[in-house]
């Protein structure tokens, strides 16, 4: 097998989803590779378009969550061939044109924009039919437009999903129950004390995490401020803001001097902050509601992007995988109550074990393994 992975970069989600899959097979020596998808249509298109997506996220996400929601009804429309899949067909030809000159035989798409190009070339190129195609969700429901792809497989992220996949028009002998794919750093052996052993925190006090995400979404201040005038002075906030300088400085200005907030810069050891902290806030996307649930940790989700991350936290509330606030005030009282109330805390955990499969990764690469490429 060697393995070409396109995903897109409209949130980091799909990225990270991708970078799992690649750690997996690069682990067991398979050859593959990951690429933009846009890109090949052009550099100024995909940050173009990606661009667009993102600050959409941060500055106008109702206006987002719109789009989202027009999108559903016209998938419902199309079911084939939907305005989106058109978009999607000019840079199909480069694409399979890389494919074939580089010797790729599978290819892996965690996003719906390759899955539709790689469609047109399935069904208007005879070369293409010893090429497999496999599609994985990284959220917790199905994705407008999928409905206008033909792929080899659907890795799906939970059996009680598998309804709506089909109910959209993907063929149920295609639908693998597989997880959302994260990296092996989540599922390391590590207990609390050596996490922050190994990352320099205290271990007599409490540390409750805030995550918003690469790109520093929600209203993050408020929550802060709410939280440092509520919590005891045995706890402690670390806030992971991402890229978003802005907010990042704000918060640090306004709580200048209490060494009970940290403002966290970049850094590539959430895993561990995960493990060393009690309590986590965080948007919720599906890889970070994966991340986080692989894990173990008990999970208040901030308020969503409009449209998937909304069916995330039903997802995810509906299984007792995590509870929910729509105001800072309203999360910070569901922190104290979890605080107070371990046993809560430990049901959570408990339910994240049993509906979140922390293999996800590896059980995609076993299947693919098993069915040799066509």
């Amino acid at each position: 097998m060697k393995a070409l992975i396109l995903s897109c970069n409209t949130g980091q989600g799909h990225n990270t989803a991708a970078r799992a899959i690649l750690e997996e097979l690069t682990a067991r020596g398979i050859e593959c590779e990951m690429q933009d998808t846009l890109a090949f249509a052009s550099q100024f298109i995909s940050n173009t378009v990606c661009g667009i997506y993102n600050k959409a996220s941060i500055r106008i996400p109702r206006v987002l969550g719109a789009g989202i929601s027009a999108a559903k009804v016209t998938d419902k429309v199309f079911k084939k061939n939907s305005p989106c899949y058109v978009a999607n067909l000019p840079y199909a030809g480069k694409v399979y044109r890389y494919i074939k000159e580089n010797g790729f035989d599978t290819v892996i798409m965690p996003h719906v924009f390759p899955s539709e190009a790689l469609t047109w070339v399935e069904r208007r190129l005879p070369s293409a039919d010893d090429l497999r195609t496999c599609f994985i969700a990284t959220d917790y429901t199905y994705p407008p437009f999928l409905s206008d792809t033909e792929l080899d497989t659907y890795f799906i992220p939970h059996e009680d999903l598998r309804a709506i996949f089909i109910e959209a028009g993907i063929p149920n002998d295609k639908i693998v129950v597989s997880g959302i794919p994260v990296s092996s750093a989540f599922r390391a052996p590590i207990t609390k004390e050596e996490a922050r052993q190994a990352l320099g925190l205290p271990g007599d006090k409490r540390i409750l995490l805030v995550m918003t995400g690469s790109m520093g979404y929600g209203n993050t201040e408020e929550l802060t401020a709410k939280l440092m005038e509520n919590l005891p002075d045995n706890t402690l906030v670390y806030v992971m803001g991402g890229n978003n300088e802005k907010m990042k400085a704000a918060i640090r200005a306004a709580h200048a001097g209490d060494e009970r907030l940290t403002v966290l810069n970049y850094t590539d050891k959430v895993s561990l902050y995960l493990a060393a902290s009690d309590l986590l806030f965080t948007k919720p996307g599906g890889l970070s509601s994966t991340e986080a649930a692989v894990r173990g940790i008990p999970v208040l989700h901030t308020k969503p992007i409009p449209g998937w991350e909304q069916e995330n936290i039903r997802f995810f509330r509906e299984h007792g995988l995590s509870d929910f606030g729509e105001t800072a005030e309203a999360l910070v009282t569901k922190a104290l109550f979890l605080l107070a109330n371990p046993h809560r805390c430990e049901e959570m955990v408990e339910n994240q074990r049993k509906h979140i499969n922390a293999f996800a990764a590896k059980d995609i690469v076993d299947h693919l393994l098993r069915i040799e490429p066509k």
